[in-house]
């Protein structure tokens, strides 16, 4: 039976554990700390996993529950409450279950550092913002829990606050989230503007009276109502889950501490404009010119973006860039309206996307916090479990048949390739190559570290054997509390696909959660390829494009990285031009800095010039001022301290009051 109780206990599990980890860390000490958010996490989970059994397996409705009315204004309220269906009961597993791996594992990666306590409380406060986020029922809950993983996004970048570059990381990303949240937020006004409510299923129920409703903003303009809501909500989700040109702060914010990255890019902040968007689907469904600019947008970041992450050279940013593509691989599904392959594809990234970067954060520690993948090679005797599960992470990644990379991405890719929507055939072109271009990088990254000759620790200079000679500075496998993370993860990595693929795309699992017009059926494509079950579906990927686009893709990256790295040398100098476009990440950063940075504290100088000091002090503050002294100092001078002069200004008073009185007889 899914309660109140229950459902309260899943949320305010993980702020509890936070509460006593951040504000009475001290008193609790380190170990405390970890055990109180772990624990508190772990519940969530074991509680979520129960709520979705009751849904997936059992049967049980949807349940949508009010706990308390938060204000009235007229006829409008707002409420805290649950909206909890399969929809919803996916997202709680999967954002608590690796947010709980994330929580292990930090035990070994932040083990020395003097912030242990404040960032445990950070990553459980985390968990129970995007938690609140998933659950809500209502608008103003789902803003509420949209700023809250902003705002601690914002912490956790910043987390290493005395170094420039991670202040300046956070500030990026929460001055870039500003700007999508803007536009999330006029939707959210509009939404209640033409519907009346907050409330997801009152909006829900009213929203086909918005078709033919146009709203005109300015001149002749007549926008759509449901296109001009759907495209605004949108923006917020271009910026939560970063879609070009919202992107800019992702790859930033590897400035913060790995645990955190892997829990923003796998599981939290940035799948929250993804599920939004699903959540969403009786809304977008009405425009379908907001679908198209979602397909177009989305195929944009998938393919340029992953064309940056062959020439990224930081390990975490590689993974950060595959993060910005996958995620564009999702926004394409949902401008398809094939939700329900979104959110296939964001519960198999979320596994395999955080097994990547706690197994990028493996070898960091190993490595002495080094990062550059050409100070790397040959790791794997050195650390063969996180060598195991990163080829199991790289695999799914590429989408190798059988992993679960595969299931979701094929779905995506059927979907787009049988889409009848402006913009699907360029989307499905950008997926098809952005599949070889993510094998490419992938193997890439797995062979720069792992494989190879070793570039790390060798120093003749004093006659010495490198690191051979120096036993304590030599590669390690991390500890169980890092290795065990990266061992659970990799088994939904491999597996989960096979398992759910059916139900989750072809059955009824979304059914009522997840809404699409009549006549679109956008897996229907995919459907006969799968009568036969995962495995069969799986040995027919052997026979498809994109499995052999991401088998040339991996096989060019290891005939260069493994067997002939010169070619790598000599294509850098053949495409210097290229290479350095996609270094400068095609320009984007010096944009924003030239016209968005510099223009607004140029604007906000010339208003503060024009407003404050011209208008403001010179007019009203020291023009007042001024003019009182200036009166002050006529009247003044009346007051000579002569009696006569007072006599004669009472007499010529009282000759202007009779005077006037006289006039207005």
């Amino acid at each position: 039976m899914i309660t109140k109780t229950l459902l309260l206990t899943i949320a305010l599990a993980p702020l509890a554990g936070a509460i006593l980890a951040g504000l009475f860390g001290r008193q609790i000490g380190r170990a405390g700390a970890h055990w109180a958010t772990i624990l508190g996490v772990a519940l969530s989970t074991a509680l979520s996993a129960y709520v979705l059994k009751l849904i997936a397996f059992d049967g049980h409705e949807a349940v949508n529950m009010s706990v308390y009315t938060w204000f009235r204004i007229g006829s409008i309220q707002a409420e805290v409450g649950f909206l909890v269906d399969a929809l919803t009961a996916t997202m709680m597993v999967v954002v608590t279950s690796v947010s709980l791996m994330v929580h292990v594992y930090t035990i070994g990666y932040m083990e020395e550092d003097p912030g242990y306590q404040r960032f445990f409380g950070y990553i459980s406060l985390f968990t129970f913002s995007m938690l609140m986020l998933v659950m809500s029922n209502n608008f103003m809950q789902l803003f509420f829990g949209w700023e809250a993983v902003g705002l601690v996004s914002y912490l956790l970048i910043g987390f290493w606050f005395k170094r420039p570059t991670a202040i300046f990381a956070n500030l990026k990303a929460f001055l870039v989230n500003r700007v999508g949240d803007f536009g999330f937020l006029l939707g959210i006004g509009l939404v209640l503007a033409y519907l009346g409510s907050l409330d997801y299923a009152t909006v829900f129920a009213k929203a086909p009276t918005l078709v033919g409703q146009t709203f005109n903003p300015y001149g002749t303009v007549e926008w759509a109502v449901p296109t001009l809501i759907c495209l605004l909500l949108f923006v917020g989700a271009m910026g939560k889950s970063a879609q070009v040109p919202l992107h800019v702060w992702l790859p930033d914010s590897m400035e913060g501490p790995t645990p955190i990255s892997a829990l923003i890019h796998a599981a939290t902040m940035v799948t929250a404009g993804i599920f939004m968007v699903a959540r969403m689907s009786p809304l977008f469904e009405l425009s379908e010119t907001a679908l198209s600019v979602i397909l177009v947008i989305g195929s944009i970041t998938a393919l340029f973006m992953g064309f940056i992450g062959i020439v990224q050279n930081d390990i975490k940013r590689v993974v950060a860039y595959s993060t910005l593509s996958q995620l564009g691989y999702m926004t394409v599904a949902l401008g398809a309206s094939a939700y329900s392959a979104a959110i296939f594809h964001l519960m198999t990234h979320a596994f395999f996307k955080a097994l990547l970067f706690l197994g990028a954060g493996s070898v960091i520690i190993a490595m002495h916090h080094e990062q550059d993948l050409r100070k790397m090679g040959g790791l794997r005797k050195y650390m063969p479990i996180t060598f195991a599960t990163a080829w199991v992470g790289t695999l799914a990644l590429m989408g190798f048949p059988g992993t679960s990379g595969f299931y979701s991405k094929d779905a995506i890719l059927y979907a787009v390739g049988s889409a009848d929507r402006a913009g699907a055939s360029f989307a499905h072109a950008s997926l098809l190559i952005g599949v070889a271009v993510t094998a490419f990088y992938s193997f890439r990254m797995l062979y720069l570290a792992f494989h190879g000759k070793e570039r790390f620790g060798h120093d003749d200079r004093h006659g010495h054997g490198g690191h051979h000679d120096h036993g304590e500075h030599q590669p390690h496998e991390t500890p169980w509390v890092v290795t065990l993370p990266l061992a659970l993860l990799a088994i939904p990595s491999l597996a989960i696909g096979f398992f759910t693929a059916g139900p989750m795309l072809f059955g009824n699992f979304f059914d009522g959660a997840i809404f699409v017009a009549d006549g679109r059926a956008p897996l229907a494509a995919m459907a006969h390829h799968f009568e036969h079950g995962s495995l069969s579906f799986a040995l027919h990927g052997f026979l498809t494009p994109p499995v052999w686009l991401a088998l040339l893709g991996a096989g060019l990256a290891t005939y260069i990285y493994l067997f002939n790295p010169s070619i790598a040398d000599r294509a850098r100098k053949a495409f210097a031009p290229i290479h350095h476009l996609l270094e400068r990440k095609y320009g984007f950063d010096e944009f924003n800095q030239a016209v968005f940075a510099r223009g607004s504290v140029w604007l906000g100088r010339a208003f503060w010039r024009v407003g404050d000091q011209a208008v403001i002090d010179g007019v009203i503050v020291d023009g007042s001022a001024g003019t009182v002294s200036r009166i002050a100092f006529a009247v003044r001078r009346l007051q000579s301290g002569f009696l006569f002069h007072y006599a004669f200004m009472m007499i010529l008073g009282l000759i202007v009051i009779v005077g006037a009185f006289a006039l207005l007889q």
